[in-house]
């Protein structure tokens, strides 16, 4: 059982992860998208969405430091343990709470707003549902554990296995003795990443980076001063430039 949730299921849900992309971007460009139901309703959607995906970027930031920085690595830099405890407590529990308040929002919207309700497909209840998983128990993990309760330090269990993954010698027995909060919200997020190809959440993997270098906007205008004489002007014809005058 340790080989297969810690060993065989990583690796399926980062396989389907990348493949999973490749294949939707070649096949459904055209399905590349948020489907956004802005137009159904705008004012939950101005509140929930910003706290959502700003504190999700927040909560994203902390796992990598957490998980992906080795404790040697922040020893050396001359970052106590209590510190490292400090900031990553304060922090973690600030922006959780904020994706918690803005997924609870995008929820509700979801249940009481009859159209969005409506557009809300199967695929997207999945995807919810694992996201309050996982943030569930990561909220749990966070103040339960680590601020109310005794604590827990994932750094020698959970960030080694996970970083193992990406090595030639995995090793899933560091799994063992998690406790099982933990468990549940690693497989929460593994599952997601697992279906995150098939849903709305490929939008992450769409910025505007062209935006940034695009051309300028030219907006045209017809001439006061010789009006077209047809009924219906031609948007993509230039307008002649008034005579000068001697």
């Amino acid at each position: 059982m340790i080989t297969l949730l810690w060993l065989a299921a990583p690796y399926v849900a980062l396989t389907s992860f990348v493949l999973g992309h490749i294949w939707r971007y070649r096949h459904d460009q055209f399905g590349w998208t948020t489907r956004s139901s802005q137009l159904y309703e705008s004012r939950l959607l101005r509140l929930g969405s910003p706290l959502f995906h700003f504190g999700l970027l927040a909560v994203i930031g902390g796992h990598a430091m957490g998980i992906l920085i080795p404790a040697s690595w922040t020893e050396f830099a001359g970052i106590s343990e209590g510190t490292y405890h400090f900031v990553s407590v304060s922090a973690g529990t600030l922006s959780g709470l904020t994706t918690v308040a803005g997924l609870a929002i995008l929820l509700y919207r979801r249940v009481t707003v009859p159209a969005v309700r409506k557009a809300t497909t199967a695929n997207d209840k999945v995807m919810y549902a694992l996201l309050a998983t996982a943030m569930a128990t990561g909220m749990l993990n966070t103040v339960g554990s680590n601020l109310i309760g005794g604590g827990y330090d994932y750094r020698a269990t959970v960030s080694p296995w996970f970083r193992s993954l990406f090595s030639l010698n995995p090793q899933p027995e560091l799994m063992t003795g998690v406790p099982i909060s933990f468990q549940v919200h690693n497989l929460a997020v593994l599952s997601l990443l697992a279906i995150w190809p098939y849903t709305r959440l490929v939008h992450v993997f769409s910025a505007p980076l062209g935006y940034l270098v695009r051309p300028y906007v030219v907006y045209r205008s017809r001439d006061p001063q010789g009006p077209d004489a047809r009924r219906y002007a031609r948007a993509w014809e230039t307008p002649s430039a008034p005579p000068t005058r001697r």
